[in-house]
C-alpha cells in the first residue's frame, strides 16, 4: 500500500507495515492480551486512516505513531493505547538521551569537561569522561525515578557525581594508623607494616591513591599526626623532613581514577602533643613551605590545622610554636586551612573532628559509635534555592511550601541512592571494603553486600545561592541587610530541622550540607537565567553564590563577614567552610593573621581559610602576585596561577567558565593590611 516511509533523521525507507502489528501487540501484552490477530485487524484500521489522509504522499515515523494512538483509543482499546503511549515516551527519550550523549562526546573530544578542576586534558581524562556523559544518560534514563529525573533536568535540584550514581560511595576518612600497623593489600600481594618514615609516608600517598580508584570524592586522614607518629621517634628531623617532602611530591604526581587525575587528599593534624607527632606535624609544613622541585606551590595535600584551647592556641600551650608555624605556612602556600575543636558543634567530640578539603565533616552517627575514622558521605544533591525564592514572588508562605517540597524529593532522591548502594558488594570496592577500611567492614566477604556498613555513613541535602535567594525575597542579600541575615539564617536553621526530620523518617544518618559548587553554581544560573530572565541581584551573573557566604564582589570588611557567616556553620553539620580574601600573601603580619583567625573561633566557625593570589612563572621561578599577562622578569607568558576553589586548590586553567567568572568578581576584604 505504501512504499517509503521517512525516518526521523529525514532518510526515506521502504515501508514495513508488520512493525506496526508488532507494536501494537507488545502493547496489548503489556496488559495481559495475546491476540495477534486482532493487533493485525487494528493495523489494517491504521493504514486505511494513513492513507485517507496523506493520499499517496510520504509520511513520518511521528505521524504513524500519532495515528496507531488514535485508532486505539477510538477503537475502545483503552488500556493497549496508554501501554503504546508509555512505550513511545521511553522509546524517546531513550533516543534524546543518546542525541545528547553524542553531543557530549564531541564536546569531550575537543576540550575535557570543566566540572572538576583536578581532571586534566590528557588522553585518559577523555576517556573517563566520555564513560561519565554515557553513565549519567544512562542513570537519568534507566534508573533514576523520573519525577527526580526531571527535577534534575529542570534545574530544581543538582545530582553530584551522577555518573557515580550506583556505583560507588563519595568518600571516607581512612584510619590510615591500622592499616600502617597491620599491613594491607592493595590487589597483588600483602604490603608488610613500615618501619621508617620515608616507607610509612609512600605507603600513605599509596593508600591515598588505591581509596580513590574506589570512590569519586575526597580521600582523606583524620589523625596524620598521630598516625605517622610511631615510625618517627627514633627518626632524626632531616629524615621526618625528607619523607615528608616525598609525600607532597607523591600526592601532585601519582595519578588515579585511570590516570586522569591526583587524589583529593586531606591530612588532619596539630593538636597531638607527643614529640614523635610534633616531628611529623613540624616537618610536613616546613616541607610543604618549601614548595615543589622549582618553589611551585603544592595542590595537594589539603593540609588541615586543628585549633583547640589548652594544646595549640594561645602562647602557653604546648604546640603554639606548631599554630606558629602553620599560620607562616599559610600566609605563603594557601595551605593550611584552620578548623576549630572548641566551637559549640565540635567540642563535644574534644579533638576527634576531621574535615575534608572539600569541607565535608561526619562525626554523629545515629546507627553506631560517633567517631571520625572509617566513615564518610555516601552522596549528596544540591537545592537551588534562588529557583525556589524566584518563584515565590516574595510570597514567604509560598517559599517555604516551595522550599518543603524540593526537599523532601531530595531526601527521597538520596534514600533511591542509598537503596542502590547498598547493593553493591565488597569487591565492587575492594579496596575500601575489601580491606576494612569503611567502618564495620573488616568482617565482610567478597560476595557480602555493603549494605550493613554504610548505614554508618552520611546522606547530604546541601544548598547554594542563599545570596540571591535573599535578594529574590526581600530586595537585599544578608551582606547588606540585618533582616536579611535573620530570614538567611531562619531558612539555613529551617533546613537543619529537615534534615534531622528525614533522619527520624529513614532511621538513616541525613545532615545538612553547605555544598561545596563547583559547576552546579554556572549550571543553576544559566538555566534559571533562561527561564526567568535576567533578574537584578539573582541571575544577572554566570554563577550563584557558594552556599551561605556573602557574595564574592561584595565589599566587606574582614571582621563583618567572619561575624556573618559564622553562624550558619553550625547548622551545616555535614560540612562548612569560610574564606576571606586578600590582595597579596600576608607574609608580613603574623598579628594580624592570627587575629583574624581566632575571630573566627569566637564567630563560632568551624572550618575556615584565608585566600590570596599565588602566581609562579614557569620559564624563571618568579613567584609573587604577577597582575599581567606575563612575568615581570623574563616576559613569559607561561604563569602558574594558583587559586583556591570550593576547598582545594587548583590552577586557575582548570576552572570552568562560571568558577573563572566568580573569580573575577572577588574583592579584597577591607580591614587588612597584608604587609603589617
Amino acid at each position: 500500500m505504501f512504499a517509503k516511509i521517512r525516518k526521523r533523521d529525514g532518510r526515506e525507507l521502504p515501508f514495513d507495515e508488520t512493525k506496526i502489528t508488532d507494536a501494537i501487540f507488545r502493547s496489548a501484552k503489556a496488559v495481559g492480551g495475546e491476540d495477534r490477530q486482532t493487533a493485525m485487524e487494528l493495523t489494517l484500521e491504521v493504514l486505511k486512516m494513513l492513507k485517507k489522509q496523506y493520499n499517496g504522499h510520504i509520511f513520518g515515523v511521528e505521524e504513524v505513531q500519532d495515528m496507531v494512538e488514535k485508532v486505539l483509543i477510538e477503537s475502545g482499546h483503552a488500556r493497549t493505547a496508554k501501554a503504546y503511549i508509555l512505550y513511545r515516551h521511553q522509546r524517546t527519550r531513550l533516543r534524546d538521551s543518546k542525541s545528547d550523549l553524542m553531543d557530549a562526546v564531541e564536546e569531550i573530544l575537543e576540550e575535557t569537561n570543566r566540572e572538576n578542576a583536578n581532571v586534566s586534558n590528557s588522553p585518559s581524562a577523555k576517556m573517563l569522561q566520555i564513560a561519565s556523559a554515557a553513565s549519567k544518560k544512562y542513570y537519568l534514563t534507566r534508573l533514576i525515578p523520573e519525577e527526580i529525573s526531571q527535577a534534575h533536568a529542570r534545574g530544581d535540584v543538582h545530582i553530584h557525581d551522577l555518573d557515580f550514581y550506583g556505583k560507588t560511595l563519595t568518600c571516607i576518612q581512612i584510619p590510615l594508623g591500622r592499616l600502617l600497623q597491620e599491613g594491607f593489600n592493595t590487589g597483588h600481594g600483602h604490603i608488610r607494616p613500615p618501619k621508617r618514615p620515608t616507607s610509612a609516608t609512600a605507603l600513605a600517598a599509596i593508600i591515598l591513591q588505591s581509596s580513590q580508584n574506589d570512590m569519586h570524592g575526597g580521600q582523606s586522614f583524620a589523625f596524620f599526626d598521630r598516625d605517622i607518629a610511631p615510625f618517627v621517634e627514633d627518626a632524626t628531623d632531616h629524615e621526618t623532613y625528607q619523607a615528608m617532602e616525598a609525600l607532597i611530591y607523591n600526592l601532585n604526581s601519582m595519578h588515579s581514577r585511570a590516570g586522569a587525575q591526583v587524589p583529593f587528599s586531606s591530612l588532619n593534624l596539630g593538636t597531638e602533643t607527643s614529640e614523635a607527632a610534633r616531628r611529623v606535624t613540624r616537618n610536613l609544613l616546613l616541607a610543604y613551605e618549601a614548595g615543589l622541585g622549582r618553589g611551585e606551590n603544592p595542590i595537594f595535600p589539603n593540609i588541615i590545622f586543628k585549633l583547640k584551647e589548652g594544646i595549640n592556641l594561645n602562647p602557653e600551650d604546648p604546640n603554639y610554636d606548631l599554630f606558629q608555624l602553620a599560620m607562616k605556612v599559610s600566609a605563603k602556600r594557601l595551605n593550611p586551612t584552620f578548623s576549630f575543636m572548641d566551637s559549640s558543634f565540635n567540642k563535644e567530640y574534644g579533638d576527634q573532628v576531621g574535615y575534608m578539603g572539600c569541607r565535608t565533616r561526619v562525626m554523629a552517627n545515629r546507627k553506631g559509635p560517633a567517631v571520625t575514622d572509617g566513615r564518610g558521605n555516601l552522596s549528596f544533591t544540591t537545592i537551588n534555592l534562588p529557583r525556589i525564592a524566584i518563584k515565590a514572588e516574595r510570597n514567604l508562605e509560598k517559599f517555604y511550601r516551595l522550599l518543603d517540597e524540593t526537599f523532601d524529593l531530595t531526601c527521597r532522591q538520596l534514600y533511591h541512592r542509598y537503596k542502590v548502594q547498598a547493593k553493591l558488594k565488597v569487591r565492587d570496592m575492594p579496596f575500601v571494603m575489601g580491606q576494612g577500611l569503611y567502618l564495620d567492614s573488616q568482617s565482610l566477604q567478597p560476595n557480602d553486600t555493603i549494605a550493613e556498613v554504610i548505614k554508618h555513613g552520611t546522606l547530604a541535602p546541601g544548598f547554594i545561592g542563599l545570596a540571591e535567594a535573599l535578594v529574590a525575597l526581600t530586595g537585599q542579600h544578608h551582606g547588606q541587610s540585618e533582616e536579611a541575615q535573620a530570614l538567611g539564617l531562619e531558612i539555613i536553621s529551617y533546613l537543619r530541622r529537615k534534615a534531622e526530620e528525614a533522619s527520624e523518617q529513614y532511621d538513616l544518618n541525613y545532615t545538612l550540607l553547605a555544598t561545596p559548587a563547583e559547576s552546579v553554581s554556572g549550571r543553576f544560573a544559566k538555566i534559571d537565567r533562561k527561564e526567568f530572565g535576567i533578574i537584578p541581584g539573582v541571575t544577572d551573573k554566570a554563577y550563584y553564590t557558594n552556599s551561605f557566604h556573602v557574595p564574592v564582589g561584595y565589599p566587606i570588611d574582614t571582621f563583618a563577614k567572619i561575624s556573618l557567616e559564622g553562624p550558619y556553620h553550625k547548622y551545616c553539620n555535614a560540612g562548612h567552610i569560610s574564606y576571606i580574601e586578600m590582595a597579596s600573601p600576608p607574609l608580613h603580619n603574623p598579628q594580624a593573621m592570627e587575629a583574624i583567625i581566632k575571630h573566627m573561633k569566637a564567630s563560632d566557625m568551624g572550618y575556615a581559610a584565608i585566600n590570596f593570589p599565588v602566581d609562579y612563572c614557569i620559564s624563571c621561578s618568579v613567584t609573587g602576585v604577577i597582575n599581567q599577562d606575563s612575568c615581570p622578569r623574563c616576559e613569559s607568558q607561561e604563569i602558574r596561577r594558583v587559586r583556591r576553589i570550593t576547598g582545594y586548590l587548583s590552577t586557575v586553567d582548570r576552572f570552568n567558565d562560571a568558577k573563572v567568572a566568580e573569580l573575577n568578581d572577588r574583592t579584597v576584604h577591607s580591614g587588612f593590611d597584608p604587609r603589617g
